[in-house]
């Protein structure tokens, strides 16, 4: 089923939303002093590329810095991006087969806004042996 949703997402919404990603990503790496947001805008573009079967978490030692530069990423580029994210989930809404899709945008937009102080996870199948092997 990720499969599928991975397929579906890479064609209606998941493709362009990378590009932006990678646009925003290419420009704050070009001015020097803003390449962990650069850095933070590729994470997230792959995420956004293939999103099914990763989670974000919170980093455990996340602090103030995290929170910092999250506001600078607001004005640099979170805004417009969770912008997209809105309008590319409500397009997708419109039709039945897009409605899991358009839910998985709007989940995205708090991640586009502030992705400092965030991880992608892989999401481990269910059993239970798997929290006694670790992550």
């Amino acid at each position: 089923m990720r499969l599928i949703l991975n397929v579906l997402w890479l064609v209606l919404s998941g493709f362009w939303l990378f590009l932006s990603y990678l646009a925003a990503g290419i420009v704050l790496c070009v001015l020097i002093v803003t390449i962990p947001w650069g850095i933070a805008a590729f994470r997230i573009g792959l995420y956004a590329l293939w999103p099914f079967g990763r989670e974000i978490v919170a980093k455990p030692t996340a602090g103030v810095g995290s929170f910092l530069g999250n506001l600078v990423w607001v004005v640099l580029a979170g805004w417009w991006l969770a912008l997209e994210h809105i309008v590319t989930g409500l397009l997708l809404c419109v039709t039945i087969i897009g409605i899991p899709l358009g839910i998985a945008n709007f989940k995205l937009v708090p991640v586009s806004l502030f992705p400092l102080g965030k991880e992608v996870r892989d999401i481990r199948r269910g059993g239970p042996f798997d929290q006694t092997l670790g992550r």
